[in-house]
């Protein structure tokens, strides 16, 4: 089973970092879902901007929690590649 990070960008163009093991429902929780996380579900509607694999959780969530120390520039520079 793989695990990813991800980061979304909300209609108000913040950014929202997460991790997750089946990336598809995560993003239709995020969009439409009542169990979605209250941060997205206020900026409606996210698009995925950035994804990441990892082997197990623990690494996936390790690397969510690296991302959300970095400053906006350096997320949306990770976003665009560099």
């Amino acid at each position: 089973m793989m695990h990813f990070t991800y980061i979304l960008e909300c209609a108000d163009r913040s950014l929202y970092v997460g991790s997750t093991n089946d990336l598809e429902k995560r993003l239709k929780q995020h969009n439409g879902a009542k169990s979605g996380a209250h941060y997205t579900k206020i900026r409606r509607p996210v698009i995925l901007k950035h994804f990441e694999r990892f082997r197990t959780f623990a690494k996936a969530r390790a690397r969510e929690a690296e991302i959300k120390r970095l400053t906006r520039k350096q997320k949306l520079n990770l976003i665009d590649g560099r």
